[in-house]
C-alpha cells in the first residue's frame, strides 16, 4: 500500500472515530499527524509542525475571546432584545429577526454554534409561545448563522480565506461571503413560505417588554448538546470545553439597576463592548489589520476595564474549535509534505471530467459534514481540490464557494452541533418528532444543495 493511500485511510479513520465516538477531531488529527508523519513520511517534529496554522490560531482565540466577553457582560442579550423591539414584536418578522441576529453575530466573529446556542433558546421560546413552527424557527436560526458565517472577519471566512491564501489559489472574500449569504437567504425564504410563514402575517404583535420567558431564555444557555451533540467531537455541554459555553454568568436586569421585565439595559461595559465590535469591523475592513491580533487587543482592553465581567472569558474561548482547526490543518500540512495532496488531486482530476470531480467533492463535503465538522471538512477538501483546479478548467472562486456552501448548509442535521443545539433548545415539543423533522430536512438539504451550488457556482466557471 502506498504512503499516500495510507495517509488518506488514516484521515478517513479520524473522521469515523470523531463521528462515532465523539472525540475531538483536532486531537485525533494531531495524533494522526504524529503517527503518519513519523512512521510513514519520515518527518521530524519541525516537519510536522510546519503545517500548524499559527495565524488562524490567533484569529480563533482572539475573536472567540472577545465574543465570550460580550456574552459574559450581557451585550449579546441586549442585541437579542433590541432586535425584537426593532420590529415592534410583529410575529411574522420574529423568525427573520432571529435569522438576521444569528447572521450578524457570526459575521462579526462569533463561532456558529455559539451564536446558535445564544439565539436558539430565545427563538424556540417564541415559537412555543406564539405557535410558530419550531422547525421553521430552528432552521431559520441555523441558516442565519451560516448566512453570516463567511464574512471576511468571521471564523469560517477567516479560515477558508486563509486556506485559499496558503494554497495560493485565486480568492474572493466578498464573493465567498455573498455566496453563503444568498444561498441561505433563499433557503430561508422557501422555508418561511412552506412552514407557515404566510399565516403569521395575519397574527398580532407581541410585546418584548415584560415578556419574561423569552427574555430570560436569551440570558442563559441550555446545556445543550449533552446528549444530542454527536458527530462533531466538539462537545457543547458544560465542562467539555465546547463552543457553546455554559459557565459564563450573565448579569440580570436587577444586577444592572433595571426593573425586572424592562428588558436588558445598556451599561458602560456593554456600550464599550459594542464599540469594540464595531472597532474590530473597521480595523479589519478599513485598515486591513489582522483580525486575531485586533480582537485580542480589544478583549484585553475590556478585561482590564471590567475584570469581573471578563474573568471567566478566557475559559470560554472556543478551545475545542481551536484544537479542531489546528489539528486538522496540521495533518493536512503533513499530507502536503508527503505529496498526498497532489496525488489525491491528480486522482480526482483523473476522473476525466473536471465538472464531475467538482460535484463529487461537493457531495463528499456535504455528506461528511452532516455528521462531522464543517470547518474540518473544508480544511481537508479545499487542498484536495488544488491540483485539478490548477488545470484551469474549473474556476477556483466558484469551486471554493460551492464547497463552503455545501459543507455548511447541512448543519441543520440533528447530528451536527447546530442541529443538536436547536433540538435541545426546543421547549415543550415532541423531541422524537422534532428529531425526525430535522433529520428529514437535513437529508433533503444534503441531497439538493450540493448539486444546486455546483450548478450555480462551478458550472459558470467563476474565478
Amino acid at each position: 500500500m502506498s504512503p499516500e493511500l495510507i495517509s488518506i485511510l488514516v484521515l478517513v479513520v479520524v473522521f469515523v472515530i470523531a463521528t462515532t465516538r465523539s472525540v475531538n477531531m483536532g486531537a485525533l488529527a494531531f495524533a494522526a499527524a504524529f503517527g503518519v508523519g513519523t512512521l510513514v513520511a519520515d518527518l521530524d517534529a519541525d516537519g510536522i509542525f510546519a503545517g500548524f496554522p499559527g495565524d488562524l490560531f490567533v484569529v480563533l482565540v482572539g475573536v472567540t475571546y472577545l465574543f465570550a466577553i460580550a456574552r459574559a457582560n450581557g451585550t449579546t442579550d441586549w442585541l437579542v432584545h433590541a432586535a425584537v423591539r426593532l420590529v415592534r414584536g410583529r410575529v411574522a418578522l420574529i423568525p427573520w429577526v432571529m435569522f438576521a441576529l444569528t447572521g450578524a453575530l457570526t459575521a462579526i466573529g462569533a463561532v456558529s454554534p455559539a451564536a446558535v446556542a445564544i439565539v436558539a433558546p430565545v427563538a424556540l421560546s417564541f415559537a412555543t409561545r406564539y405557535s410558530i413552527s419550531p422547525l421553521l424557527m430552528g432552521t431559520m436560526v441555523v441558516h442565519g448563522a451560516q448566512a453570516g458565517g463567511f464574512s471576511p472577519i468571521s471564523i469560517y471566512g477567516s479560515i477558508v480565506n486563509g486556506i485559499v491564501e496558503r494554497e495560493k489559489l485565486p480568492g474572493s472574500e466578498i464573493g465567498l461571503f455573498l455566496a453563503s449569504l444568498v444561498a441561505n437567504l433563499l433557503i430561508a425564504a422557501v422555508l418561511f413560505a412552506v412552514l407557515g410563514g404566510r399565516k403569521l402575517w395575519a397574527r398580532g404583535a407581541v410585546t418584548p417588554e415584560g415578556d419574561g420567558a423569552p427574555g430570560k431564555a436569551g440570558t442563559g444557555t441550555t446545556g445543550s448538546g449533552s446528549d444530542t451533540g454527536t458527530g462533531t467531537g466538539t462537545g457543547t455541554s458544560a465542562g467539555t470545553g465546547g463552543t457553546a459555553p455554559t459557565a459564563v454568568a450573565v448579569r440580570s436586569d436587577r444586577e444592572t439597576g433595571g426593573a425586572e421585565g424592562t428588558g436588558v439595559r445598556l451599561t458602560p461595559a456593554r456600550v464599550a463592548t459594542l464599540v469594540a465590535l464595531v472597532a474590530l469591523v473597521v480595523a479589519v475592513l478599513g485598515f486591513d489589520l489582522d483580525a486575531g491580533l485586533t480582537a485580542v487587543t480589544l478583549a484585553v482592553v475590556l478585561s482590564t476595564a471590567w475584570p469581573d465581567d471578563s474573568r471567566r472569558a478566557v475559559g470560554e474561548i472556543a478551545w475545542s474549535t481551536v484544537l479542531l482547526i489546528c489539528g486538522v490543518l496540521t495533518y493536512v500540512g503533513v499530507l502536503e509534505e508527503m505529496g498526498t495532496i497532489t496525488w489525491a488531486g491528480e486522482g480526482v482530476g483523473g476522473v476525466g471530467v473536471p465538472l464531475l470531480a467538482a460535484v463529487l467533492l461537493c457531495y463528499i463535503g456535504a455528506i461528511v459534514s452532516a455528521f462531522a465538522s464543517s470547518v474540518g471538512i473544508m480544511g481537508a477538501l479545499i487542498p484536495l481540490a488544488v491540483p485539478f483546479l490548477a488545470q484551469g478548467e474549473i474556476g477556483a472562486v466558484g469551486m471554493v464557494a460551492a464547497l463552503a456552501v455545501s459543507a455548511t448548509v447541512v448543519d441543520v442535521s440533528p447530528f451536527s452541533t447546530n442541529g443538536a443545539l436547536v433540538l435541545a433548545a426546543a421547549p415543550d415539543v415532541d423531541r422524537d418528532r422534532f428529531f425526525r423533522q430535522l433529520m428529514v430536512y437535513g437529508g433533503i438539504v444534503v441531497a439538493a444543495v450540493p448539486a444546486l451550488a455546483w450548478l450555480v457556482l462551478v458550472v459558470p466557471g467563476f474565478g
